[in-house]
């Protein structure tokens, strides 16, 4: 069970992370969410796919990490991969992952005359990631925030705009009418087969003949790049067949 804390320099002097990738540490997931401000990395490993959230019927846009329930084909349990990231092989983890036991909170707060609305840093200090005594600091010792920490603050931030921009996002892809349901089948080289249903993408057919205006428009609002990164990521796909293949026997 989560237990959230206002993130702060006394209470968590001695805070650590482990800033590794494992499905010991809860990174053994088949997709997550993911924002327009990071579809320009995302598109360069991973498909990125839309579906409608149960709870609230809004858009959300997914990014696949495997094929099944419970896997993520881009875990190297610790050998390989990117340096930069421990046990993940993949140039770019999507902010949601990487932000580990982190997340941002809002606090109203009032300046002369106004109310404002401040950001503030939490952290789940029942996340498996967390340490006393191994892994990276969060603050320095001196108490001042640590790179690591630096690095989650604009991670955060990324996830914060991007949740404003998806809605805006995703009423202009419904508006011109270019968001489509698509059956995703998979067949490996054992001849197992695999069906991902209920996601939607971009229509392309559709995009390709939107009018001077409507192009206009969603490309001064970065939406149309955004749609054209949905259209290519497509091909990712094959690369998760590709590496649940190698792992077959």
């Amino acid at each position: 069970m989560a237990r959230i804390e206002l993130l702060d320099n006394l209470s968590h002097k001695d805070l650590r992370i482990n800033p590794s990738f494992s499905a010991k540490l809860g990174d053994n997931i088949a997709s997550t969410i993911t924002f327009i401000t990071e579809f320009a990395e995302v598109q360069k490993e991973y498909p990125i796919l839309f579906r409608k959230d149960p709870e609230n019927d809004v858009y959300q846009a997914v990014v696949l990490f495997g094929i099944q329930r419970d896997e993520n084909l881009f875990l190297s349990n610790g050998s390989g991969g990117y340096q930069k990231f421990a046990g993940w092989n993949a140039a770019f983890i999507p902010a949601v992952v990487r932000r580990g036991p982190f997340s941002i909170g809002l606090r109203k707060k009032q300046e002369q005359n106004s109310e404002d609305v401040e950001p503030l840093v939490h952290v789940d200090m029942e996340h498996p990631k967390i340490s006393t005594e191994d892994g990276v600091r969060v603050f320095l010792e001196q108490g001042g925030n640590s790179q690591y920490l630096q690095r989650m603050v604009e991670t955060l931030n990324l996830i914060r705009d991007g949740i404003r921009l998806n809605a805006a996002m995703f009423d202009a892809f419904a508006r011109h009418e270019l968001i489509e349901d698509v059956d995703i089948n998979i067949e490996l080289k054992n001849e197992e087969k695999h069906r991902l249903s209920g996601f939607k993408t971009i229509n392309a057919d559709r995009l390709n003949q939107l009018s001077g205006e409507a192009l206009v428009e969603l490309s001064r609002s970065g939406f149309l790049q955004a749609a054209y990164f949905v259209v290519a990521s497509l091909s990712n796909i094959q690369k998760l067949i590709d590496i649940k293949n190698s792992r077959l026997n």
